[in-house]
């Protein structure tokens, strides 16, 4: 389990909290294969009836390790990116996040699959794949259209232009911006009321609710072959070797 992934659980909620504040929370292949681990667990789990995603205060995460990203095989079948997508795609009971700060890529697109969404209006959004040269990934690219709507989707996608909380609050990627002195107490008191409902019935509705889980699996999986041949590109390769001579 890595030290940079913590987990605890209080009045039945699963508190997951990312600890690498400075890499703002970029996610690594350890951090993953701890996530996936966790919500293993998580969901076999009676005393867990909600799992609540927060990252150090004032920041959320600033996506994937770009140096960690590189060095091995990110979205190919097997992996601990891919092992995390499918497990948080597929987890059934409610999940809900306290963001703040940076939340790009997979900051962002891990949201898509929250239920409740709680940030500051110092947080800020982006989902720069192609300005990588990359594509969506998560499931986004099935998620946003579904959730926004497609032009909108498509603005957030294909611009890859940084947004912030009043923009995320009006297109409903999150629930409420709340106060940067509290968003944690927040987000928890609400992940600890949903808690509190009867669980058989609290999950059967979130089920019900995202009755969508196989088509997104089938878009996380096409998205995995998008992305590593892109990943493969000259085109890609060209802007992360700038990126890392930064």
């Amino acid at each position: 389990m890595s030290e940079l992934v913590t987990s605890q659980v209080i009045n039945h909620v699963l508190h997951i909290e990312f600890h690498r504040a400075d890499k703002k929370n970029a996610l690594t292949s350890d951090m993953y294969r701890a996530m996936s681990s966790i919500l293993a667990q998580a969901k076999k789990d009676d005393d867990v009836n909600v799992v609540l995603f927060k990252g150090s205060e004032g920041c959320f995460c600033a996506g994937n390790d770009i140096a960690d990203f590189l060095a091995e095989p990110v979205l190919e079948e097997g992996t601990p990116v891919m092992k995390f997508l499918h497990e948080v795609s597929n987890f059934d009971k409610p999940m809900v996040a306290a963001v703040s700060g940076p939340a790009v890529g997979i900051g962002t697109t891990l949201l898509l699959h929250c239920d409740l969404v709680y940030a500051t209006d110092q947080t800020y959004f982006s989902l720069p794949f192609v300005d990588l040269g990359l594509c969506p990934e998560a499931g986004s690219s099935y998620l946003l259209p579904r959730q926004l709507g497609y032009v909108r989707a498509a603005e957030l996608l294909l611009l890859a232009e940084p947004f912030d909380a009043q923009k995320a609050e009006k297109l409903g990627i999150i629930n409420d911006i709340v106060g940067v002195d509290n968003y944690i107490e927040i987000a928890q008191q609400k992940a600890e009321k949903l808690a509190s409902k009867p669980a058989h019935a609290l999950r059967v509705s979130r089920q019900l609710i995202r009755s969508n889980s196989g088509l997104v699996s089938k878009a996380i999986e096409r998205e995995a072959r998008s992305f590593s041949e892109l990943l493969g590109s000259a085109e890609a390769k060209a802007i992360f070797k700038s990126f890392l001579e930064k």
